[in-house]
């Protein structure tokens, strides 16, 4: 009777218990960037869940092309082969301003629909890695773990959370993370199928038209396959009460050569259909350097579409995040604040400082070679930890290589700082800054980061 009456009284604590879900790494949002991520961890045998209300990710509108740089860096993830199936291939792309075809070049882009390609990524996700089919409603953080409150009343703590939920801010909010709005409205891209009304088919098989006037605020329209259908995309500087933006979602084919009168002699009469509008505004996160909370791609900042690099910046920051920090976040599993030793020169400033309490593992003649090298080393490098016991390089092969790493960063375009991590519990900190470039960041390591 004792017994019964202990298991009635502790039920409710234990089904409390049974509803919180403990892991390493939570990943928010199962777009493109979190499902990437959580196919990565996967693979590489990380604790890690997933979270997102859609269990098959629905039609949205965003990227639908990537390009030879961003394919480089999908290999890194390893899902190249996977979207690569999923998609259409230009082989051939046509480049023309005013009328006239410029360039005719062979082209490997790939060309799909973006929930094709984010539903491509996710089911390369381990069995391991749980989809949780709800919203994140509630972070709370702490020094020691993060704790998720889902939409389904079920709980998760985690060491690590990864905000991948693009434009939905009231979790980054909640804990203190703002968002700056630089060019509010800054352009708008528009999606729409294109189909020729008296040719049986376009005579290109891909093709990029510029704008002919810049009064017309028009950048370019992308024309490209998709299966059968001929998909465009369109890049306009106009605000979203301008009257040409409802006669597009009415008239396509009229607006569309009112912007880009000259495109008529290349495409012929067209008809427009499934047109989507999306306006960008351009901003910044700030207040996001926390314990055990990391930012990846339109979660941190936004890029202008037309530019073309938001799928490096969103692959970039879940490439380096999985095949290198999170290989760091398991080597430090089971250490606390205190037993390891990193060093990092903040970007703009020229001087050191420790970021973990100092406990004597390095010497005096360690920390002079640190500081040192760091008065030479571009900004933002992580240099040294003791614990894996690598050493600050002094002459040699060693010296060498790091110098040929610096004059390598130093080539590269420098930006906002896109990836933070700080993995709480563990003592372990890093920055790392990056420039949504169309080039891909060579492959980090300790003692030298490159960082852009």
């Amino acid at each position: 009777m004792v017994v019964v009456r202990l298991q009635a009284s502790l039920s409710p604590l234990q089904a409390k218990i049974g509803a919180m879900r403990h892991t390493d790494i939570a990943i928010v949002g199962g777009g493109l960037a979190g499902s990437s991520a959580a196919a990565m961890l996967g693979r590489a045998g990380h604790d890690a869940v997933l979270v997102d209300p859609h269990a098959l990710y629905p039609n949205d509108f965003r990227c639908e092309k990537l390009d030879a740089s961003q394919i480089a860096i999908l290999r890194k993830t390893g899902l190249a082969e996977a979207v690569a199936r999923a998609a259409t291939v230009d082989q051939e792309v046509w480049i023309a301003r005013s009328g006239r075809v410029v360039e005719k070049k062979p082209s490997a882009q790939l060309d799909f629909l973006y929930h094709t390609l984010v539903n491509a990524v996710r089911a390369e996700i381990p069995a391991r890695v749980p989809v949780i089919c709800a919203k994140a409603a509630v972070l709370s953080v702490s020094s020691e773990r993060q704790r998720l409150t889902l939409s389904n009343g079920e709980e998760l703590s985690a060491r690590l959370i990864v905000l991948a939920n693009g434009l939905n801010i009231s979790l980054r909010h909640s804990v203190g993370i703002e968002r700056e709005v630089i060019s509010p409205s800054h352009s708008i891209s528009i999606g729409f199928d294109l189909k020729p009304v008296v040719r049986a088919s376009f005579g290109f098989r891909a093709l990029t038209y510029y704008g002919e006037n810049t009064a017309l605020r028009t950048a370019y329209v992308s024309l490209f396959p998709i299966g059968p259908v001929m998909r465009a995309n369109l890049f306009v500087y106009r605000d979203m009460d301008d009257p040409w933006l409802r006669e597009m979602r009415r008239h396509g084919e009229e607006a569309l050569f009112t912007v880009l009168p000259r495109l008529r002699a290349l495409t012929g009469d067209v008809e427009v259909s499934d047109v989507k509008i999306r306006p960008v505004d351009l901003y910044v996160s700030k207040g996001y350097r926390q314990a055990g909370i990391v930012l990846v791609g339109d979660a941190f900042a936004t890029s202008c579409p037309a530019a073309g690099t938001g799928c490096n910046k969103v692959l970039t920051d879940v490439e380096r995040l999985c095949n290198f920090h999170c290989s760091a976040l398991a080597r430090h599993a089971g250490h606390g604040p205190g037993k390891d030793c990193g060093l990092l020169r903040r970007r703009g400033q020229g001087r050191l400082r420790e970021v973990l309490p100092r406990q004597g593992v390095l010497s005096a003649c360690d920390v002079d070679r640190e500081r040192a090298l760091l008065a030479r080393a571009p900004c933002g490098e992580i240099l040294g930890s003791s614990r894996q016991g690598h050493a600050a390089p002094g002459r040699g092969p060693a010296r060498r290589q790091a110098a040929r790493r610096r004059r390598r960063a130093g080539a590269q375009q420098r930006g906002v700082t896109s990836l933070q991590v700080c993995f709480a519990g563990t003592g372990y900190k890093l920055r790392c800054p990056h420039a949504p470039s169309a080039k891909a960041s060579p492959s980090l390591g300790v003692p030298d980061v490159d960082t852009r």
